[in-house]
């Protein structure tokens, strides 16, 4: 892991190294249950094994002790560990060539300041054998409303299992409603899907989808930040969203009442670029009147199905080709500026940058890149998007 927290170098070191890494990584995770920024940033400094050792010692500055004094001499790391390995699990750090780095680009670029629950997260406690980067190379959120209806639950069905089919990871949160919807529609045409739950991973959260929750480890994957046996708490599922918005192409949401966590979700994946759909429903349907919140107020897109899902999310995919080697991707305000760009029609730059937040300057600076990328052009009305690329995998 690099200064930004966000590289993705292979093991290094002995076995024994290894091993006393992942062993200080476990024991921070466990230290600060969640999102920490203060303590990602002491670890690029210093490493993994000397922020453990500092923390230990309360060798730390004043706002990481706070951070950390409560739990510093609870070392279960050997134990949480063990838990699990016995789950058929591991413990995935930056350390490891399947840490989802790029997808941890746009966290890494939020201000510590401003998104306190926004750091990248310290480790993924995972289960399942799947590798966590391959699986989330091609991947789109499906999240809404727990008490979803047979109209919310039937438009899940058909668009998560229509992009399942086509080869695009599922991610939700397992809970009930949409969430749930969503994984069985993936795992009943044999697509692959991710369950990130606000609670530790060997713990089925809700417990009703236990039985759910262990097919998606089968065929899956199941990830949490949260070491073994951590009980979910109701902060803990505001911070999950973030992960579940960081680890996908874009989210979408089917359906939300004007109070869902759901646009909880879309807040985070507009914060790091990450394209946000809705789903519309009736207008006598108070289960669909946060997405047409969200579609009114320019927070979400309107979809109706799967195509048009993938004309917003696939171009994302789409390579830097004519830039300075090694430039193989979009930048997070370069996907987000894409995002904001009409397929038909146009957006200026000044209409760009007060719909996104980011500075003029940077807008026309990401638009000259997608125009060398192939990725947007310039009409007589403003940019739009150039959807050619629509299907191509990363």
């Amino acid at each position: 892991m690099n200064a930004a927290g966000i590289g993705s170098p292979a093991r290094r070191g002995t076995a024994g190294e290894q091993e006393e890494r992942q062993l200080a990584w476990a024991y921070l995770s466990r230290v600060v249950l969640g999102p920490c920024p203060a303590l990602t940033a002491l670890i690029d400094s210093v490493g993994v094994r000397e922020a453990a050792r500092a923390v230990r010692e309360r060798a730390l500055p004043p706002v990481l002790r706070a951070a950390t004094e409560r739990r510093r001499e609870l070392d279960t790391a050997a134990r949480d560990l063990e838990v699990i390995r016995d789950t058929g699990g591991r413990l995935v750090t930056p350390d490891d060539p399947e840490w989802p780095a790029w997808r941890m680009l746009g966290l890494a670029q939020l201000t510590p300041g401003r998104d306190p629950d926004g750091a990248v997260p310290l480790v993924f406690w995972v289960r399942g054998g799947r590798d966590l980067g391959e699986l989330t190379e091609r991947a789109v959120a499906v999240v809404g409303a727990r008490c979803s209806t047979g109209y919310g639950d039937r438009v899940t069905g058909e668009i998560a299992g229509e992009l399942a089919a086509r080869g695009w990871t599922v991610v939700s949160g397992a809970a009930f409603g949409v969430d749930g919807t969503a994984h069985r529609a993936a795992l009943a045409v044999g697509g692959a899907t991710i369950a990130v739950l606000a609670c530790g991973a060997d713990r089925p959260y809700p417990a009703q989808h236990d039985r759910l929750i262990a097919r998606i480890a089968d065929t899956g994957l199941v990830v949490s930040e949260y070491p073994p046996g951590t009980v979910a708490r109701k902060h803990h599922f505001l911070a999950r969203n973030r992960l579940i918005a960081a680890l996908s192409d874009g989210v979408l949401v089917v359906e939300a009442g004007l109070r869902s966590g759901a646009r909880n979700t879309v807040k985070w994946a507009r914060r790091i670029g990450r394209p946000a759909l809705a789903v519309p429903g009736s207008v006598d349907s108070a289960a669909s009147a946060g997405c047409h919140r969200m579609i009114r107020d320019g927070e979400a897109t309107l979809v109706t199905g799967p195509e048009e899902v993938l004309a917003d999310i696939a171009p994302l995919h789409l390579p830097l080709t004519t830039g300075s080697a090694g430039a193989d991707r979009l930048s997070a305000t370069e996907s987000q500026v894409l995002a904001a760009l009409p397929a038909t029609g146009g957006r200026w730059p000044h209409d760009i940058a007060a719909a996104t937040g980011i500075a003029a300057a940077e807008v026309r600076a990401a638009l000259v890149a997608l125009d060398l990328a192939g990725a947007a052009s310039r009409g007589e009305v403003g940019w739009y998007r150039l959807d050619r690329a629509a299907g191509r995998g990363g």
